[in-house]
């Protein structure tokens, strides 16, 4: 298709437009045209009328936020607390309609950029709205400390956002009392995280700057209600996390995730800066979903991080699983949870891409890739389709990079089986997609 080249000029930020709203795309705003030019509208819904002003044009496309709603959708509710707080693009549309909006990204994105047509919108695993933040990045400012407004730096209150639940947006409200005080020491962000229940919650200070003059807020940090461990960065050289009070670790009884008779007393534990799944009430849907696709004697979980996957597969049914990961901030958690069934559960400390090197052959193996959000690299992709195992199952958090390497899936020799979608992140434009590769 040739692209259509605009001779006019784009009409410049501030200008008023009316447009109507088409789709959602990739990131989570709709799509709209004006005079012939796409326009990415923030805070529409697909069929409303809507006047928008422009912020700023992209080659030849308008970046545009809604001012007035002309004619609403019956799926637009009120918005409560700061709309853009947390990355709530989607606040202001019924849960439902979310659902079907980001099961369209989907089919978008996979026909767009994958080159496949999905036959039918992908099954989607909801989510309660509220409450359902287990991790969370907080920002900090001399005069509090919350999330970020969407498309800022400015620090926003999460009290009313939802994300959070009660008791901890409680706790975030009293770490403003000592906001001036870590924002003069240099801390910038935060690091929360809990166990499922809530009963848990671990601070974490990616910072290695003068300690000299924050033992008075790091007093203050631990003995805040609710908090039950605090950690900063270690010492150049050390192994994990300074622990400055408190338990470092937070734990879930292995078989939370994942119930089997193998999980018995075993417990999953994590440092609050080690990377783990956010939404407490979808993770045991997403392990139970990738745990089912993993079968057969031999499996290999790629970007292994703490363990979840492989160690929740060995416990339930047995057989080798190969975990491999190179962060440091997860590879002494994934050692201490695999522990206990070992040698059914290998750890390797080494890049995915050393690992494939290394290891040409996987044929009768399912491969288990969970990758940052940039997707796989070329050559992981290239080694691993011809290291041929017979199934991949693709965890994403970005459904775009993830259709992309679908697409060099393909002349590959393998094709895509099943899709799958989990809500983990609601009222935002994120969620999590599970793809089963199968070899032809």
């Amino acid at each position: 298709m040739t692209k259509i080249r605009h001779t006019t000029p784009s009409p410049p930020s501030g200008t008023a437009l009316d447009v109507t709203v088409e789709r959602p795309v990739v990131g989570g705003r709709m799509l709209a045209r004006h005079e012939g030019r796409v326009v990415l509208v923030a805070g529409a819904i697909p069929g409303e009328h809507v006047r928008v002003v422009v912020e700023r044009a992209k080659r030849d496309v308008l970046l545009a936020e809604t001012v007035e709603v002309l004619e609403a959708s019956l799926d637009r509710r009120p918005v409560i607390g700061v709309a853009g707080c947390g990355g709530r693009a989607f606040a202001h549309v019924a849960y439902r309609r979310q659902l079907e909006l980001k099961a369209d990204i989907i089919r978008d994105a996979f026909r767009r950029t994958g080159g496949l047509d999905l036959d039918e919108s992908p099954p989607m695993v909801a989510s309660p709205e509220r409450g359902y933040r287990m991790r969370a990045r907080l920002h900090v400012d001399a005069q509090r400390v919350g999330f970020l407004e969407e498309g800022s730096h400015r620090v926003c209150d999460v009290a009313g956002n939802g994300q959070l639940s009660p008791k901890t947006e409680r706790l975030v409200e009293r770490l403003g009392s000592v906001a001036a005080v870590l924002s003069a020491a240099g801390v910038r962000t935060l690091e929360l995280a809990e166990d499922l229940p809530g009963n848990q919650c671990v601070l974490h200070l990616p910072w290695s700057g003068d300690r000299g003059g924050m033992a008075d807020a790091w007093r203050a940090l631990a003995e805040l209600p609710g908090v039950t461990g605090l950690t900063s960065a270690g010492d150049v050289g050390a192994v994990g996390p300074r622990i400055l009070a408190g338990a470092p670790r937070l734990t879930d009884p292995l078989e939370s995730f994942l119930p089997s008779d193998g999980a018995g007393v075993l417990t999953l534990g994590r440092h609050a800066h080690a990377f783990f799944q956010a939404n407490r009430y979808v993770v045991r849907e997403l392990v139970t979903a990738v745990a089912d696709l993993a079968g057969g004697p031999e499996v290999v979980d790629l970007y292994a991080g703490v363990g979840l996957f492989a160690v929740c597969i060995a416990a339930r049914q047995g057989g080798h699983v190969t975990a491999v990961e190179r962060d440091s901030s997860c590879v002494p958690d994934l050692r201490v949870n695999a522990a206990p069934l070992a040698p059914a559960v290998e750890v390797v400390r080494a890049p995915v891409e050393t690992y494939l090197k290394r290891t040409p052959r996987l044929t009768g193996s399912t491969v288990i890739v969970d990758p940052p959000r940039a997707g796989l690299s070329r050559e992981v992709l290239t080694r691993l389709a011809r290291a041929r195992p017979d199934r991949i199952v693709y965890v994403s958090c970005d459904v775009a990079t993830q259709a992309r390497d679908l697409r060099a899936f393909g002349p590959l020799g393998y094709r895509v089986a099943l899709v799958r979608a989990f809500d983990m992140f609601p009222n935002t434009p994120h969620l999590e997609t599970l793809v089963s590769l199968e070899r032809r």
